[in-house]
């Protein structure tokens, strides 16, 4: 059967009042945050851990998320710029957020947070994986909806016109990530639910890390570029950056399945 391409042309505000025209970008953003703290909060009621500690939790990773994700963009994809424009790396509100960053930032914001708390790094990161998959669908739905990150052009039935860009049907790759991100999180939350119990720490984290990033990595052939200098190269700068945390869930995966399962109320640092 053949489809229509769809042609796709939403305005990325939510509307638009002059003085201020809130996005939908912004309004998933925020989205992310609040459906991940009251999945967290569950895991949290689960494990018999104070809503405190969940609050406090909640603000690294909203803070880790966004100085990471807008670092990351600004030293990975465009140094050329803001080196010679250092304070507009403040300037969030015009865009420009990477994930690979954001992955950074979570790690370190994380390590941070356990030190304060006295809590089990892995530990923590097992469960914050889980949220941190379904957040990344409803931001990869935010690009969607700014008609940014597409794909390479195409002839599939299923392609889009983002008229906003050109008119060339193009791959909908905002699609393709937000429908992993979702099932990544349904496959994590019903595995820690499932192994509750018998958990082995950082197991999550590093089926999460092989899976987003290899999963990332191989999206990426089917993306436009996303920087001019990104053309001449074999592969992109998502792909290079996630090769090293594929690696890295790989080894802690083969890590870990050598170690004893350790209850999951036994989660604060010796």
């Amino acid at each position: 059967m053949i489809l229509n391409y769809v042609h796709w042309n939403p305005r990325p505000e939510i509307v638009d009042l002059g003085f201020i025209a809130p996005r939908w970008y912004g309004l998933l953003w925020a989205t992310a945050f609040v459906a991940g703290y009251f999945v967290l909060q569950k895991i949290f009621k689960k494990e018999k851990i104070s809503i405190e500690v969940l609050d406090s939790l909640t603000i690294y990773m909203i803070v880790s998320t966004i100085v990471g994700a807008r670092l990351g963009h600004c030293l990975f994809y465009d140094w050329a710029y803001y080196s010679q424009h250092p304070l507009e790396i403040l300037f969030i509100w015009q865009g420009g957020l990477a994930s690979h960053g954001a992955a950074i930032g979570i790690i370190t914001g994380l390590y941070l947070f356990c030190r304060k708390h006295q809590r089990k790094y892995l530990w923590v990161l097992d469960r914050i994986v889980i949220v941190v998959a379904l957040g990344g669908g409803f931001i990869r739905l935010g690009n969607l909806l700014n008609s940014e990150i597409i794909g390479k052009p195409t002839d599939v039935p299923w392609a889009f016109v983002f008229e906003r860009v050109d008119n060339i049907p193009r791959h909908p790759t905002p699609i393709y990530e937000a429908l992993f991100c979702f099932l990544l999180f349904a496959f994590l939350f019903y595995y820690y639910k499932r192994n509750a119990r018998r958990l082995k720490d950082g197991v999550i984290f590093a089926i999460f890390l092989i899976a987003l990033f290899a999963f990332r990595f191989f999206v990426e052939f089917y993306k436009d570029v996303q920087v001019a200098f990104e053309r001449n190269m074999e592969l992109n700068m998502g792909q290079w950056l996630s090769i090293p945390f594929v690696a890295a869930g790989i080894i802690l995966l083969s890590n870990r399945i050598k170690t004893r399962p350790i209850d999951y109320e036994a989660n604060t640092a010796a």
